[in-house]
């Protein structure tokens, strides 16, 4: 029994010290326990401290990099307008506006037999704000005959805004259109809050029950198919992280989302969202945010969209690429139905309105019809002028507003006149036309300013440029730059020049000997006739008269830059040029003589519409006026009676169109450049690999030019007649003066004191005596130009 107590007594002392040793080990567990809660604490608190810092710091700084936005010269429409309804159409279209029965919101347009109403969206410009409103323009055939406004006043001249053309994107190619919450309509946040996170504006960034509801899918499933995110996490992750279905990624962004719906307002931090969710892809442009959402897919300002619109939108946020109505209109319009449907259940919109929205068709307009990505060789243009100011960083992310001359109208009607004739040089030579390439550049002679320009046959290619980038020989078109020269050291239109085979000795190498088309002389003829008919030989002739070096300096007066080769095939356009360098030589003579910078932008601000720097209209005048009128007088002849008279064919006489053919050596190019009073172009048709044409420059591009320009509402080519011109009759033939009355006269201008002072009378039915009345024979080529 003592035994048993004694053993008793040592088991309690043992069950005691197990006690003590287990109340140390707690102790201990929760000392330790309490330490690492505080480290851990501690550690949560630098984590969350240093997730707020970065949270701020992006979402309170500059969040995205913006591209700049490029765009056309905004329509002026004012009564006299030469502009027709089909060319209002196709600015409108580009403007992505609606037509309907009647036009009762911005952005809708009525159109009628004699008359446009249109319900304009406003814009601000640099020189001050258009507010939206209803203008009425009718129009006298193809004229702007009167614009009223809704109280039925008269409007002197109102603009619409420029269409938007396209961007100048940052690495990323990230692209969007930044819009306010108050922008959006809002069956759209009614529609992205009823399908994507029901409890927004009562959750704390996260929803524990969609985690929950997330997390017995991913069990059932056997893997990370679905996070149970809010638009807050949502916008986590595309704002701050990666798109990754991974664990850690869902353990970093529900902090992060914490930290954000604390520390920023529900509505700040939807606005956010509207703007970052990524929406579709364009090639290698990422389509981010709502605003440019609606552009791309309905080519309209987000404002303007409809019940429909909206809910496919927000239909799309799930999958843009799974759900994109353009290549998968059936699952976009089941996926589309499904959010109006939701929408009803939740009483957000009536049954009646989501029947309504269901039985319209999805209304996405065609990739190719947007004007975004329309002009890929004038954005390039642009782009190469931009450059010589800012640099790349700015104009990719600062949001800068670039604001050009580019002509939509222009545009629309140069392509088409490209499209169409080279389908008919294709059809009429098959073979031959294989591999045919393109380019054109148009200008108004009056400003420099470049309204339209095509980099290829394939218009909205954005690759290599031959407008600005393919050098070309020029042919004849380098020959009214050598008649200029003459002109200007003491020859007349009616001086009679050589158009004799010669030779020019050429150091060690054969010599050279030019030769006419066809390889036929004529003998002596006029100087504006050797220019008209574009004689090879009597160009050479008087080239080489003139001097090498005096021919260059004409040229590089006129507006060419780079260096020139001396050699004499530089008279025949030898010389290669782009057609954009081409289009600056004849822009200065299209403008009298003074020399205009060929202007694409006009002027360029920051996101916020201040006016960062202007590119004004600049000329300097080169070539003196008695020159150049008198050159003008013969590149009209070109088209009355020369190589270029297709053109007065097809366009009336009264235009005085003025311009020149040019084909290079082995029909290797075809070129024309010509004018009229409100419009210049430049077509060059050619193979990359240089190999021959079935055509010349008469009978291929200056078919595309005369296309063009039959489109186009021209003005008269009426010069002023400078000081020191006057006028006299002459014989066309033999460059003599004549009777007034003579039946073949011509009325040719000359600097005052050079018209020819032989006079003769009309006789016979030969028309002119070309022969000296007290010699028998006719004046020497000196007697004409000196008049002696």
């Amino acid at each position: 029994m003592a035994k048993t107590k004694k053993q008793s007594a040592k088991g309690n002392k043992k069950a005691v010290k197990a006690k003590k040793r287990r109340s140390r080990i707690w102790r201990w567990i929760l000392f330790f326990s309490l330490k690492l809660s505080v480290v851990v604490m501690l550690f949560a608190g630098i984590g969350m401290f240093y997730l707020d810092a970065q949270i701020r710091e992006k979402f309170e700084g500059k969040r995205w990099s913006l591209p700049a936005k490029v765009y056309a010269r905004p329509l002026e429409v004012y009564t006299g307008l030469k502009l027709s309804i089909s060319d209002l159409k196709v600015e409108l279209k580009g403007l992505g506006y609606r037509s309907v029965k009647k036009a009762s919101s911005p952005g809708q347009v009525e159109i009628a037999t004699s008359r446009v109403k249109i319900f304009t969206r406003g814009f601000d410009f640099i020189d001050g704000s258009e507010v939206s409103q209803q203008l009425t323009i009718s129009f006298n055939k193809n004229t702007v005959s009167k614009i009223t406004a809704q109280n039925g006043s008269p409007v002197s001249i109102a603009r619409l805004e420029p269409i938007l053309i396209g961007g100048i994107y940052p690495k990323n190619n990230e692209d969007r259109d930044l819009i306010r919450l108050s922008q959006a309509p809002k069956g759209l946040v009614d529609a992205l809050i009823t399908i994507e996170d029901r409890s927004y504006y009562d959750h704390f960034g996260i929803s524990p029950m969609g985690i929950a509801r997330a997390m017995w899918v991913n069990l059932r499933a056997g893997r990370f198919v679905q996070g149970g995110s809010t638009l807050t996490q949502q916008l986590i992750k595309n704002f701050y992280l990666t798109s990754e279905r991974t664990l850690i990624r869902k353990l970093i962004e529900m902090p992060m989302a914490i930290v954000l719906d604390f520390r920023y307002s529900k509505d700040e931090i939807l606005e956010a969202y509207l703007n970052e969710v990524y929406l579709g892809q364009e090639g290698a442009r990422a389509i981010h945010g709502f605003g440019l959402a609606s552009e791309y897919f309905f080519s309209r300002p987000i404002g303007e969209l409809q019940l429909h619109q909206v809910a496919l939108l927000a239909a799309m946020v799930k999958g843009p690429s799974y759900y994109d109505p353009r290549r998968r209109p059936e699952r976009a319009k089941k996926r589309r139905d499904l959010v109006l449907k939701v929408m009803a259940l939740n009483d957000v919109i009536s049954d009646e309105q989501s029947r309504n929205a269901q039985a319209k068709p999805l209304s996405v307009v065609k990739q190719k019809s947007l004007h975004k990505g329309a002009y890929p060789a004038y954005l390039d243009l642009v782009r190469r002028n931009l450059k010589k100011s800012y640099n790349d960083e700015d104009l990719s992310s600062e949001g800068l507003r670039i604001f050009t001359a580019l002509d939509p109208i222009a545009q629309a009607n140069a392509e088409a006149a490209m499209r169409n004739s080279i389908a008919k040089l294709q059809k009429k030579y098959p073979k031959k036309t294989r591999g045919l390439e393109a380019s054109m550049v148009v200008t108004d002679p009056q400003t420099g300013e470049v309204l339209s320009v095509i980099g290829g046959k394939s218009t909205r290619y954005q690759g290599f440029n031959r407008a600005i980038d393919a050098v070309r020989a020029v042919g004849s078109l380098i020959k009214p730059a050598v008649y200029l020269t003459g002109l200007q050291s003491g020859y007349t239109l009616a001086t009679v020049i050589s158009d004799e085979p010669f030779a020019v000795p050429i150091k060690g190498s054969k010599p050279w000997k030019p030769r006419n088309f066809g390889k036929k002389s004529h003998g002596e003829v006029p100087f504006y006739l050797a220019l008209a008919k574009s004689y090879n030989v009597s160009a050479a002739r008087l080239g080489m008269e003139l001097g090498l070096d005096n021919v260059i300096d004409t040229v590089k007066k006129l507006g060419f830059e780079r260096e020139m080769q001396k050699y004499p095939s530089l008279l025949l356009g030898a010389q290669g040029m782009s057609a954009f360098e081409v289009a600056t030589i004849y822009q200065t003579i299209a403008a009298n003589g003074f020399l205009m910078p060929m202007r694409a932008i006009r002027a360029v601000t920051d996101k916020n519409g201040r006016e960062l720097s202007r590119y004004p209209f600049k000329v300097k005048q080169v070539i003196d006026s008695q020159s150049i009128y008198q050159l003008q007088y013969a590149m009209q002849q070109v088209v009355k009676i020369g190589t270029g008279r297709y053109a007065n064919s097809k366009i009336s006489p009264k235009i005085g169109l003025a311009g020149k053919t040019g084909t290079s050596n082995d029909l290797r190019d075809s070129w024309f450049a010509g004018f009229s009073g409100n419009k210049l172009a430049v077509v060059w048709l050619g193979k990359d690999d240089n190999t021959s044409l079935p055509f010349t420059g008469s009978s291929g591009a200056l078919r595309v030019w005369v296309d063009y320009m039959s489109r186009e509402s021209l003005e008269p080519l009426e010069p002023i007649i400078p000081e020191g011109i006057e006028f006299a009759y002459i014989d066309p033939k033999s460059g003599f003066s004549v009777d007034s009355n003579c039946e073949k006269s011509q009325r040719m201008p000359f600097r005052s004191g050079q018209a020819p002072p032989f006079s003769y009378d009309c006789g016979g039915n030969d028309g002119v005596n070309s022969l000296d009345r007290k010699t028998k024979k006719p004046p020497s080529w000196l007697q004409r130009l000196f008049g002696g």
